[in-house]
């Protein structure tokens, strides 16, 4: 057993927190987050006290703190009126995480952190108060797609390693979108809707995922059909559902469908003499290198995308999170 009356030992306190050995030696060198006795005067013994310093220390900087500001506040765990060291909206964060992300906002590299170390809660955590603070489209651009590709780079630099990290980020990033997509005003209930949906062999879902929930946000009413969806489902959804546009998500040119893009375009459907047809928008990286067809629109992002379908609705263009001031792609 590692519990002694000394304290437990630093391999025990790393297997509670979830890190490393090294990581716990480390801190106590660099920061002087150690324990404040040592049996024998060399081997590190660990006290409840010293292991809150610790938790505090790895809450700090899965949420995103550099390690040195965590380790300042997580000495002052004991104090009642410990200072919150947590960043302010935009400041950026250069400390490692262990995944290849460069200059992003702090609660960027916060998430990576909770990604790897499969914390679910705490990824719920930030994701949520990233959507509360910088809106939707700030959110998924600069905080989700970040991190989704550096954990998609780790992946494919690590022989298979990290599948898991990716899986359970996607999943909280979906379930994250999934709820602003709900607790948006409702939509007319007698507008045609959008068609959201993947071409057949498609199965990256998060880019609609973002889409619809950013539509939800203006009360646009939407339709999302999912991974993969078949052509003959597809083509039944939009001749029974009527939609004002069709999102057509392709993220790589082996799955980007052009013959079905230019059949949904010139599908019609209304009453006779006043028969209409749908805009379709052709998005993700697969449809590049080509001119879109008629009846077709390639949108370069998700702002784009958002101010197409919001004009065909008569609303103002601008996809921007109103509370950051964007309105680029």
């Amino acid at each position: 057993m590692d519990d002694t009356v000394h304290g437990i030992t630093t391999g025990a306190v790393a297997r509670r927190l979830g890190v490393s050995p090294t990581t716990v030696r480390s801190w106590d060198r660099r920061y002087g987050i150690g324990p404040a006795v040592r049996a024998d005067g060399r081997h590190r013994r660990w006290s409840p006290t010293d292991i809150a310093v610790l938790e505090e220390m790895c809450r700090l900087t899965a949420s995103g703190v550099p390690p040195a500001d965590a380790a300042r506040a997580a000495r002052e765990v004991g104090a009642s009126a410990a200072p919150d060291p947590r960043p302010g909206p935009g400041r950026r964060a250069t400390a490692g995480s262990g995944l290849p992300l460069g200059d992003v906002r702090q609660e960027c590299r916060g998430l990576a952190r909770a990604a790897v170390r499969l914390d679910g809660p705490l990824m719920e955590t930030i994701l949520r108060s990233a959507l509360a603070t910088y809106g939707l489209v700030t959110t998924w651009e600069e905080i989700m797609t970040p991190t989704l590709h550096a954990v998609g780079r780790k992946w494919e630099s690590s022989g298979d390693r990290y599948v898991e990290v990716e899986h359970l980020l996607s999943w909280h990033i979906s379930t994250a979108l999934r709820q602003a997509a709900v607790t948006g005003p409702p939509a007319a209930p007698e507008a045609p809707p959008t068609v959201l949906a993947c071409v057949p062999a498609e199965q990256h879902t998060l880019p609609l995922e973002a889409l619809a929930a950013a539509l939800a946000e203006r009360s646009l009413p939407t339709r999302m059909f999912g991974a993969a969806v078949p052509a003959e489902a597809l083509d039944a959804a939009v001749r029974r559902s009527g939609p004002a546009a069709v999102v057509l998500w392709s993220q790589a040119r082996s799955t980007a469908n052009h013959a079905l893009a230019r059949h949904i375009a010139g599908t019609a459907f209304g009453v006779r003499g006043a028969r209409t047809a749908p805009l379709v928008l052709l998005a993700g990286p697969g449809w590049r290198g080509r001119t879109p067809d008629p009846g077709t629109a390639r949108p370069a992002g998700l702002r784009e995308a958002i101010d197409v379908v919001s004009r065909l609705y008569g609303e103002p263009a601008g996809g921007g999170d109103e509370r950051t001031g964007g309105t680029g792609p």
